[in-house]
């Protein structure tokens, strides 16, 4: 196999791509603990005696957190316009092309799926939807008549 293969082109290119997603979050985080550092010293001008080893780091949002309600919202609509129901994967599949979220990875696909079987699961205890066997060990999921 030469160096001119699709193959060998393909996998230099990702290699490039992931190079500089390397370079540029290390970048990032360079800056970021340089601002840190003076945030620290103006702590330090205004309260010289703080210990900002007791100041907690703030965690981030989930990824891919949906603003309240938007994931109920977004299945009921779906289910309403679905003539025979639904099942979670598709369900799942749905919201992630609706919100354009780039899911390359199974990790991704399956916090999206479990975040949809939740909601689903938490409308059926409310009585806003039922679910009915589907394919499989799948569940289809209808709003009641």
């Amino acid at each position: 196999m030469g160096t001119k293969s699709p193959t060998v082109y393909g996998l230099v290119r990702k290699r490039s791509e992931i190079a500089g997603l390397i370079e540029h979050y290390q970048d990032q985080l360079r800056q970021l603990a340089i601002d840190l550092e003076h945030l620290d010293a103006t702590l330090r001008l205004f309260a010289p005696d703080i210990d900002l080893s007791t100041i907690k780091a703030k965690k981030l949002p989930p990824a891919h957190a949906a603003n309240h309600g938007q994931l109920a919202r977004f299945i009921l609509e779906a289910l309403k316009d679905a003539p025979k129901g639904l099942t979670s994967v598709q369900l799942a599949e749905a919201f992630i092309a609706e919100r354009r979220i780039h899911a390359p990875d199974k990790a991704t696909v399956s916090l999206i799926r479990k975040r949809v079987s939740y909601c689903l699961r938490y409308q059926r205890k409310r009585g806003v939807l039922r679910s009915e066997p589907g394919p499989g060990r799948l569940l289809v999921w209808v709003t009641p008549l």
